[in-house]
């Protein structure tokens, strides 16, 4: 098991990472327990203490877990935001055909909305956030393909 302590807008947290197989993760922040995929897993797998027994009850939610991620959905260009802020409408679905220059999302930042745009013509792949969420600048919106 590894131990993080990490500190997000001045507050501490303490991360256990007890397991990891293949993009799935047993984590403990601040005593609470969940499991997250990660984006990029380690090489070999980190073998949980052997005082795991209390997590048994999530394996076969770990295990469920990566089927749907093996979908070929998520594939393309991913459409960024421009900056930090709100996302206060999803304009597209996943599987909707959009042109170069379509709304695909706006963003609410500093009291100012601004539309994300589609940079190309294709086929929405992935939407990757929800109308509420707060992005960082940089973050990814829509995949299109």
């Amino acid at each position: 098991m590894k131990t993080y302590k990490f500190k997000i807008n001045g507050n501490e947290y303490n991360v256990d990472i007890n397991s990891v197989e293949g993009s799935i993760a047993e984590v403990t922040v601040n005593g609470a327990s969940y499991t997250v995929e990660v984006e990029n897993a380690p090489a070999a797998p980190v073998q949980a203490a052997p005082a795991a027994p209390a997590s048994q009850g999530a394996a076969p939610a770990a295990q469920a877990a990566p089927a749907p991620a093996a979908k070929p959905a998520g594939a393309g260009q991913a459409v960024t935001s421009p900056l930090p802020g709100v996302i206060i409408e999803v304009s597209v679905k996943e599987g909707q055909a959009v042109k170069a220059g379509q709304k695909v999302a706006v963003i609410e930042a500093m009291k100012m909305e601004n539309e994300i745009q589609a940079p190309a013509d294709g086929t929405v792949t992935a939407v990757l956030v929800n109308k509420g969420d707060s992005v960082l600048e940089g973050a990814e919106i829509v995949k299109i393909a």
